[in-house]
């Protein structure tokens, strides 16, 4: 089963191989991915995001899903000294860098709650995956039809934070200025949810982020900084030419 909707403003794919799988399991993910938009995107007045920004919703009386996703956000902020900040001055609550990889590893955890055991969820560049080998390229910071490595996944998540898609989007917020020290960060980890946040909130951090990153508990690291030189940890699991080869 292969399906691609546009979610969340990206286009979010998604490839399942085991045959017991049906088209329902699908229609749940992309339910969700929907219902998560509605309910969290900054940009929609009527969302629960939108409401707490206003004053229309009090920190307490938020749902257990938007609870848990500001739990996450304050504590990658005390983390990253305050690089990493969901409530920039000037500008209102926007929790995405959280809410994508969250809500896209709670949809992976719906196919698995299915049956699924060998499957592809690939929102908009971070991928989980499950039941691999699974190839997954990570785009070159400055040359779009070109991939800088390819990571091998068995179970697990990649996240990658650069400005080639969506420009200065990544704020250091103890600045208030777009980041800047890194071209690109790729996190590799057991979650999604980690994955994205981790590789977000180093990026914000700049090139102290790269170490800041591979210090965290689960994660491996590739990145590119501003001079063009790449780092990568020793556990990154980079794909073998045999493995690129049979796939």
């Amino acid at each position: 089963m292969h399906r691609v909707e546009q979610v969340m403003g990206f286009p979010v794919s998604l490839r399942v191989d085991d045959q017991h799988i049906g088209e329902e399991a699908a229609d749940a993910v992309f339910a969700w991915l929907r219902e998560v938009d509605a309910r969290f995107s900054p940009f929609k007045a009527d969302s629960e995001v939108s409401r707490l920004d206003r004053g229309e919703l009090a920190r307490g009386d938020v749902s257990a899903d938007l609870d848990e996703v500001l739990g996450l956000c304050e504590e990658y902020r005390v983390a990253t000294g305050g690089a990493f900040d969901v409530r920039l001055p000037g500008r209102g609550l926007d929790p995405c860098a959280v809410v994508k990889g969250w809500s896209v590893q709670r949809a992976a955890g719906l196919l698995t709650a299915a049956g699924a055991r060998r499957f592809v969820l690939n929102a908009g560049g971070d991928v989980v995956a499950s039941g691999g080998p699974w190839r997954v390229g990570v785009r070159h910071p400055e040359q779009a039809d070109k991939v800088c490595t390819v990571a091998e996944l068995t179970d697990g998540a990649i996240a990658t934070s650069a400005c080639y898609e969506r420009g200065d989007h990544i704020i250091d917020g103890r600045t208030g200025r777009p980041a800047t020290g890194l071209l690109s960060l790729s996190v590799v980890a057991s979650s999604l949810t980690v994955a994205d946040t981790v590789a977000t909130a180093a990026f914000a951090m700049g090139a102290e982020g790269v170490a800041w990153a591979a210090g965290r508990a689960g994660c491996e690291v590739f990145a590119v900084d501003a001079e063009r030189r790449v780092f990568r940890t020793e556990g990154f699991p980079v794909a073998s030419e045999r493995t690129r080869a049979a796939a």
